[in-house]
């Protein structure tokens, strides 16, 4: 699955850390979220949505 996840972020000057925080995962969880290694659960997925209000289609894309 492919994200915008990384670009949302930097337009909003938000480092992962930070955006980390706001989503109650570690640093670490983002960076993999971010490189396509880790496909967040459903309740992730709204809860990212949500903290760049988009929608979910908005920010992830599938790999066709």
């Amino acid at each position: 699955m492919h994200n915008r996840l990384k670009a949302l972020r930097a337009e909003r000057g938000w480092s992962q850390q930070l955006l980390a925080e706001k989503l109650e995962v570690s640093r670490q969880s983002v960076n993999a979220i971010e490189t396509g290694r880790y496909d967040p659960s459903l309740p992730l997925a709204f809860k990212i949505a949500r903290a760049f209000r988009k929608s979910i289609e908005e920010i992830f894309v599938e790999e066709r």
